[in-house]
């Protein structure tokens, strides 16, 4: 245990004026460290202004900022301090704090207020020095920097759970920046070359009040296109994806594209359909992910592209509030290939996600959208927070937030819930 010797400030001015110092205490934690060096405080009547504690592998950080009482001295204060620390097994040290430089600090605490979320299988030292970096340059200060993800092992893991992965660091950034979109790009730019995702959001009362979380289906909640399964069914598996590639040339609009290869499955029997809903390969952590949201109060809807059959086994499977996707029409136990209904393009999907906030009354803040094709962009664009999920790469640099390394349940994340609060 080493001490740091202490220095008294006075201003030299006025004998009356209060002593503000900080008050660092570090080493092993264990129960009591706090209430015994707050007790020696409050038994001097010293006001704490502020106060951080954190602790990582058992060793205790404490910092507090005291303000001394009017006419009394720091001196036998932290004799009393440093006697206890001894007992404790801890260290202790004092510095002084002008009081231009205390007002100054108070000051600054109305500044905005930025979340940047580092994820990925393992962040390294350099993912972390490069988001520093930025913020550096930007001259915006790092307030706090706290992990999200739990602790994974590091022998004796096996190669399913090496796989399944996840690692988490937010930073909670503060400072006034004149140009955030600059900063947003260049930190979006780590993850070009470090193989991890970058969330960059202000540090609003939204934030982790959100209430409405909207999903595409195919290639989001599961990892397949539903048509695509359909028409390999139907022997047009080719055809479909001669379509799919014209419409995605732009020759052809999303919404006749989807006509000519709803077409395709024309005379496909029921039963494919139950055969195919019953092996839908869901996607990594949508199952963690529904569970928690359920549990947070979160209503939850998919707004899809694809088929109201296979996007209701999905209600059922989690217990949705609500679906809204494009309806087959069956006829004698067979695919007519005619659309029944509006087709839900990306226009309507953004259509009915204001319609979903104007009927629970919230505001479109409070909403989270997640997709990853061209289709979701427009609703992508308008909610609260818009994630492109593994998404391709023009959605995902037009998004404001897109998340290619970790599974659905990473978004919990973004919403500031970590790994011990979600198993909990």
């Amino acid at each position: 245990m080493y001490l740091v010797p202490f220095t008294l400030y006075l201003e030299p001015n006025d004998k009356k004026m209060s002593e503000v110092l900080f008050l660092n205490i570090n080493g092993p934690d264990h129960p009591g460290v706090t209430a015994s060096f707050t007790k020696v405080l409050a038994s001097h009547s010293v006001n704490i202004l502020d106060i951080d504690q954190a602790v990582t592998h058992d060793y205790l950080s404490l910092g507090m900022s005291l303000e001394i009482p009017h006419g009394e001295s720091s001196e036998p204060i932290m004799r009393e301090l440093q006697e206890l620390a001894r007992q404790q097994g801890v260290s202790v040290w004092s510095t002084p704090i002008r009081l231009e430089d205390y007002e100054a600090w108070v000051a600054r605490q109305g500044q905005p207020r930025y979340i940047v979320t580092l994820l990925g299988r393992k962040l390294s030292a350099a993912n972390i020095a490069h988001v520093a970096e930025v913020a550096a340059r930007y001259g915006v200060n790092i307030d706090m920097l706290r992990r999200l993800s739990g602790r994974f092992p590091l022998v004796h893991a096996s190669e399913a759970e090496s796989d399944s992965l996840r690692a988490c660091v937010a930073f909670h950034l503060r400072g006034e920046v004149d140009d955030l979109e600059s900063l947003r790009h260049d930190l979006l730019a780590i993850t070009r070359d470090d193989e991890v995702d970058l969330s960059f959001q202000q540090d609003s009362l939204y934030r982790r009040h959100r209430r409405l979380i909207v999903f595409d289906m195919d290639s989001t909640l599961i990892q397949c296109e539903v048509i695509d399964e359909l028409a390999k069914r139907a022997g047009s598996g080719e055809q479909v994806a001669a379509i799919t590639e014209a419409a995605m040339r732009g020759e052809i609009g999303f919404d006749e594209s989807f006509r000519q290869r709803l077409a395709t499955l024309k005379g496909l029997d029921e039963s494919v359909l139950q055969e195919i809903a019953e092996t839908l390969p869901i996607t990594e952590g949508a199952d963690r992910l529904m569970r928690i949201l359920k549990r947070l109060g979160y209503k939850i809807g998919i707004l899809s592209g694809g088929f109201n059959y296979f996007a209701n086994h999905l209600k059922e499977r989690w217990d949705l509030d609500c679906v809204s996707a494009n309806e087959l029409d069956i006829v004698d136990g067979k695919l007519t290939g005619i659309v029944t209904g509006d087709i839900i393009n990306g226009e309507k999907k953004a259509e009915l996600l204001q319609k979903m906030t104007g009927h629970l009354g919230i505001s479109m803040e409070q909403t989270i959208a997640v997709g990853d094709g061209a289709n979701d962009l427009p609703m992508l664009g308008i909610a609260g927070l818009g994630v492109a999920f593994h998404a391709k790469p023009l959605v995902r640099e037009s998004a404001r937030h897109a998340i290619s390394t970790l599974g659905l349940d990473s978004i919990l994340y973004l919403l500031g819930v970590n790994d011990q609060e979600a198993n909990a």
